[in-house]
């Protein structure tokens, strides 16, 4: 009888070290709003290739693009939730758990891309990273989109040219300040319901970057864009606290760095994509692009300009002025 306890027992504890030994890899969901073929698209799957790479015997990550799991209302709630572990939201997003991430929305705030590029690298770009984490999240990079367009119904040269019209906005004070300015109307519309919007002419107009414009088809239903630069759309790739703590150091770093490397990957897509999909845009004959003068420019920053006074208390004077010196 000892003898057969003792079998039992050997077996019950290999059987038990070979289940976990086969256990199944923990899954890892990363949702996301845009097409896979966008810097954040790419930049999605890269990650999911470089941890299967890595780490693929713990963790398997799964993509969701073009909102199939949540929309732009519903991902930050199921991210708090444990619904999905990684989002990669616009900064405009953040605005209900830091105002000071609005920065990011001022209208020519930024110059170029390279003046965002070290801005975000600098130890007050890096700091806002962490503006969220009394919230529960945590920010893990920045990704790139690019700079954003107008595009409209009809031609945008000058401010009163918006005079108004219906434009979508993401969820955004800043943004629908921005558009008061040129008495336009502000509308907080998803992302996925923009192309229908624009189809309908329910709205008359959108801002967006050369890649989502492209990608979504904007360009289609939208006769007129005018090459503005005015806002830059970026996104704070995103996970919970709740996640990212109850991961072992190991396996954190790990997962970290392959991020790293996945959001770099994207950001150089971002930046070849902009102007090769601008390009196909031009060639598509679909949508006029229109280049702004430097006179007209200059119309549509003095009257965007007092949208900064508006936010300044809400976001830190100093950090504005960090921003603008990244300009130098």
């Amino acid at each position: 009888m000892k003898m057969l306890n003792r079998v039992l027992s050997s077996l019950a504890l290999f059987a038990g070290l070979s289940a976990f030994a086969y256990a199944a890899p923990e899954t890892i969901k990363f949702s996301h709003v845009v097409a896979e073929n966008t810097p954040k698209g790419q930049m999605a799957l890269k990650f999911r290739d470089l941890v299967a790479e890595r780490i693929g015997d713990k963790y398997v990550v799964e993509v969701y693009p073009n909102s199939q799991l949540f929309g732009d209302g519903k991902e930050m709630e199921a991210l708090l939730l444990g619904d999905v572990q990684f989002i990669a939201p616009s900064l405009s997003k953040f605005s209900k758990y830091t105002k000071q991430l609005q920065i990011y929305d001022l209208p020519f705030l930024f110059k170029d891309m390279e003046a965002v590029d070290r801005f975000q690298r600098s130890e007050a770009g890096q700091a806002l990273l962490e503006s969220v984490k009394g919230k529960g999240l945590i920010g893990l990079g920045y990704l790139h989109n690019g700079l954003k367009q107008l595009s409209a119904n009809d031609p945008l040269r000058v401010p009163s040219d918006a005079d108004g019209k219906k434009f979508r906005i993401m969820s955004s004070d800043v943004l629908a300040a921005q558009f008061e300015a040129v008495d336009a109307v502000p509308l907080k519309k998803p992302f996925s319901e923009v192309f229908t919007l624009l189809q309908t002419r329910a709205i008359d107009g959108q801002e967006n970057t050369w890649s989502n414009i492209y990608s979504k088809k904007f360009f289609e239903v939208q006769p007129y864009i005018t090459e503005s630069n005015h806002g830059v759309l970026d996104y704070m790739v995103t996970t919970s606290t709740e996640f990212w703590m109850q991961l072992p150091d190991e396996d954190r770093q790990v997962l970290a760095k392959a991020l790293e490397e996945a959001v770099a990957y994207g950001n150089q897509i971002a930046n070849e994509k902009a102007m090769k999909d601008r390009q196909n845009i031009v060639e598509s004959g679909r949508s006029e692009i229109i280049t702004l003068t430097d006179d007209q420019r200059a119309q549509w920053v003095e009257v965007m300009k007092p949208v900064w006074v508006e936010f300044q208390d809400q976001i830190g004077p100093e950090l504005i002025e960090a921003a603008v010196a990244s300009n130098q």
